[in-house]
């Protein structure tokens, strides 16, 4: 059995955003504290896991359990409950009041991490720190040509805007197509590429969407790619000169991170951490959320001059290399982890 200091939650066998981060930061945590994760889901085969009747017989010094979802809230209690020594602490990211059962859970825990502060502002009490999410530098940087990279991808046009995640009206698919298609029948240079999974429930909003871009001849500069392996995406992201992050609703949005990473300039709804990380007009542009006339009227700006793209996105490099990266997020977690081990 392993003797970790700290003990990941990782409940959700579907992989997710939430999933996402705690795996980017995981290599970084593992240098500095030794830990378990509790539940063996997406992990590389060199993680240590812990089992439930493992984690409740941690009985000697007292270790810190890390939840990021109410059921590993309600796991660390249960095993508190049957006697393990555990401190606990919650990172809240949800951009909504909580229910109030979770309000319940978040009482009994010993800390509360958030990680912007839009998710702090909607909290009872002030976290005890805000840690915004990090980047891995290495696997998401700039390529050494950006022309170079979009060709590679294969698709028309000079250059890419690029849009990631699930195909569903929370994300904002619609926002940028609606803002897209009369700048596109203007412009025969950009192609939006649209990267991301379509679930049962959301096929027919895409056949919509699918329908409204046939209608107006833009087939083949509005191209939905679909659900793409993790090892394409770097190169993807690569490729884009803008990549657009307009949900209507976010917890913390790692996509802008992973752009700005990659060298692209970036055009941000208000959710998420997107207006605590984008300086207007050094990185990018945001908008009010599902603000189809104000998306048109930045993309407009941002498309209308290609070369400024590739000064944002350099800059947006810098920003994230300075402030927003893996290893930051895991020094930050793990000072933290001492400090409530010690509480």
């Amino acid at each position: 059995m392993p003797d970790p200091l700290v003990i990941l939650g990782n409940s959700n066998s579907r992989f997710s955003g939430v999933t996402s981060t705690m795996l980017q930061t995981l290599p970084k945590v593992r240098e500095k504290v030794s830990l378990a994760v509790l539940g063996k889901h997406h992990l590389p085969d060199d993680v240590p896991v812990i089992s439930f009747c493992e984690l409740r017989k941690l009985k000697d010094e007292p270790r810190v359990f890390h939840a990021r979802r109410n059921n590993e809230m309600i796991q660390a209690l249960t095993a508190r409950k049957l006697g393990a020594n555990l401190k606990i602490v919650f990172t809240s990211t949800a951009q909504r009041y909580h229910s109030r059962f979770t309000r319940w859970l978040m009482g009994k825990m010993d800390g509360i991490i958030t990680t912007c502060s839009a998710a702090a502002s909607y909290l009872e009490n002030k976290p005890d720190v805000v840690i915004p999410h990090g980047i891995d530098l290495e696997r998401y940087h700039p390529p050494a040509d950006k022309s170079a990279a979009w060709e590679k991808l294969g698709f028309p046009g000079k250059f890419g805007i690029g849009i990631f995640g699930r195909v569903r009206p929370q994300k904002g698919v619609d926002v940028l197509i609606d803002s897209a298609i009369p700048l596109l029948k203007d412009n025969p240079d950009p192609t939006v590429v649209i990267v991301g999974e379509t679930t049962p429930k959301f096929r027919d909003f895409q056949s919509e969407l699918e329908d409204k871009v046939a209608q107006s001849g833009l087939s083949e500069r509005i191209i939905f790619h679909g659900s793409r392996p993790s090892s394409e995406l770097p190169g993807l992201f690569q490729g884009m000169s803008l990549v657009t992050a307009l949900s209507r609703n976010e917890g913390f949005g790692l996509t802008v991170l992973e752009a700005m990473a990659s060298g692209c300039a970036v055009l941000a709804s208000h959710a998420g951490a997107w207006q605590d990380i984008i300086t207007e007009g050094i990185h990018g542009i945001t908008v009010p959320c599902g603000d189809v006339e104000a998306t048109r009227e930045s993309l407009a700006t941002l498309i209308a001059h290609p070369e400024k793209l590739l000064s944002m996105g350099r800059a947006g490099h810098s920003h994230a290399e300075e402030h927003y990266t893996t290893e930051r997020e895991a020094a930050a977690l793990c000072e933290y982890y001492q400090v409530i081990a010690r509480s």
